[in-house]
């Protein structure tokens, strides 16, 4: 038993996931969770794998063997060097608690039973938990709604040689699930997802946020932002689409796309053959800084993704940052934004609906500026780092005080 967290005494707290990197919004939160408990005082440390994506450092306190070969697969099963760092990471740290945000993409369900002793949250924010893809679609584009299993095969989802592996992974992290006191997620319609999928009681608390400082001031020139890897499930190819419209009414218009991922350059063949090549930068992935400085003037945050985001990140920056913001009525979006108050929210998928939308912002400044303020509103009162943690402190606290 440790001191009340609530009494503000220093907690010692392992976070653990995947990936140490910068590079997504998953690890971006879970590096702003440990640097909003360390200036609360407590001592929060990170153990990640190794692996990198892109020419991000790793940002780990503690780090084992990870991959991004095509090894990739087995070790996301069984990985034993995981087992052997976090046991003596354990030995040596004695943490009063466990947050896992990540595990199935570097870190293997090998890792569960040894923190089964100690209070212990899950903290699901991808659909690895349930899906072998992470993201429960087809290769269609459509959203899957079967439990994992042989339609993997089926469906084409997997090949033979990674179904075996990673049906393994599912049934060794179900078999020790228990080894959690609690399983959190970051939306409804992620928990509901879960429950689907016989996975409860979860509890929900949205993600969180650093605030920014300063009202936004839209750019002369209209610009719409993209952040995001791209990749199909992200929708970036409706965008263009639908941007290719707006260009029809609203000629000097601008369009950021900020992003790697394997559709990169299918993306820019795209964009050249729609005649957008001098109107559409992609400029690589970027630091969240980076990212900031050249969103900072943009009129629209489009978020245009076909699958079900079980938050929806780049459109809570977007908000917090003053942008208005344009969505998918899928998963987590449509319930961090209020539809034509907050930001509006489109059919996935539906190019017109989204080009009209965006139309009709581009050439409303004041609309565009209304609407991004309502959602700095939103976002200050209901999506900060600091009310994110507070919950989770919340949880950290009942769990130390059972166990």
């Amino acid at each position: 038993m440790i001191g009340a967290v609530h009494e503000n005494l220093p907690v010692k707290i392992l976070l653990i996931t995947d990936y140490g990197t910068p590079h997504g919004g998953s690890e971006v939160n879970m590096l702003a969770i440990r640097a909003e408990l360390r200036r609360r005082g407590h001592d929060a440390r990170l153990f990640s794998s190794s692996a990198q994506i892109g020419s991000c450092a790793v940002e780990a306190d503690y780090t084992c063997f990870g991959t991004e070969a095509r090894s990739k697969t087995l070790v996301q099963t069984a990985n034993p060097w995981a087992y052997i760092e976090l046991r003596k990471v354990l030995a040596q740290f004695k943490p009063d608690l466990v947050h896992v945000r990540t595990f199935l993409l570097q870190l293997s369900p090998l890792i569960l039973p040894l923190i089964s002793r100690l209070p212990s949250i899950y903290h699901i924010v991808l659909y690895k938990a349930v899906c072998p893809m992470g993201n429960k679609m087809l290769p269609s584009g459509e959203i899957c709604r079967e439990p994992a299993g042989l339609r993997c095969l089926r469906q084409r989802c997997l090949p033979v040689r990674g179904w075996l592996p990673l049906m393994l992974q599912l049934r060794l992290w179900r078999r020790w699930r228990s080894s959690f006191s609690v399983l959190l997620t970051v939306s409804e319609a992620m928990r509901l997802a879960l429950a689907q999928e016989g996975i409860e009681p979860v509890e929900v608390v949205w993600n969180g946020f650093p605030v920014t400082s300063g009202e936004p001031h839209l750019a002369a020139v209209p610009t719409i932002a993209y952040a995001g890897r791209l990749v199909p499930e992200k929708g970036v190819d409706i965008l263009l689409q639908a941007f290719s419209e707006v260009v029809k009414t609203m000629k000097d218009a601008r369009l950021l796309v900020i992003g790697t991922g394997a559709e990169r350059g299918r993306l820019e063949k795209m964009s050249a053959s729609l005649g957008l090549a001098s109107s559409v930068v992609f400029t690589g992935h970027l630091s969240q800084v980076e990212m900031e400085l050249h969103f900072a003037g943009a009129w629209v945050q489009a978020v245009p993704s076909r699958w079900a985001e079980p938050f929806g990140n780049v459109a809570a920056e977007g908000m917090m940052r003053g942008t208005a913001v344009v969505a998918s009525r899928v998963g987590g979006l449509a319930e961090i934004i209020r539809d034509g108050e907050t930001g509006f929210l489109v059919p996935p998928g539906d190019v017109q609906a989204l080009a009209r939308v965006i139309v009709a912002l581009l050439s409303n400044r004041e609309l565009a500026a209304k609407t991004g303020t309502a959602g700095r509103e939103f976002a200050l009162a209901h999506l900060s780092i600091e009310s994110c943690v507070d919950k989770i402190i919340g949880i950290y606290e009942r769990i130390v005080a059972t166990s």
